[in-house]
């Protein structure tokens, strides 16, 4: 990554396409601060095809794809220590996003309550707000 960029979770981009009232979005995406993975672009685009919203699939297509460099042994150890702290029910597509923005230091743009949590037991760049 060139510069400073933040991931953007499904739970905002679902959020967005039914209200299209996130500013703090709207400011990311003009200065072309976001970025995606493809567990983010694997939970939207199958429904937004279904919808027929074809014109949305193709500008997530355009968004910067961080890729994935997957250790299932951190992933299993989050999760442990997660359930540890009592934070149950993290979904594997979760822990993959969540690995990812700690071990490649991105900031994390998202509404799932699990993250908020995890901010507890770790140090990583979180917003969760609208504005």
């Amino acid at each position: 990554m060139s510069r400073y960029k933040v991931l953007v979770d499904s739970s905002v981009w679902i959020d967005y396409f039914r209200t299209r009232d996130i500013p703090y979005l709207e400011h990311l995406i003009k200065e072309d601060l976001i970025c995606t993975n493809d567990v983010i672009l694997t939970e939207l685009i199958p429904s937004l095809l279904l919808q027929k919203r074809k014109d949305i699939v193709e500008s997530l297509l355009t968004v910067e794809n961080i890729q994935l460099e997957i250790d299932w042994v951190i992933i299993r150890q989050y999760q442990l220590m997660n359930i540890k702290n009592g934070i149950n029910k993290v979904g594997i597509p979760d822990l993959l996003i969540f690995q990812q923005i700690i071990d490649q230091r991105i900031t994390l743009f998202t509404f799932d309550k699990h993250f908020r949590l995890l901010k507890g037991l770790h140090h990583f760049d979180l917003v969760m707000n609208r504005n």
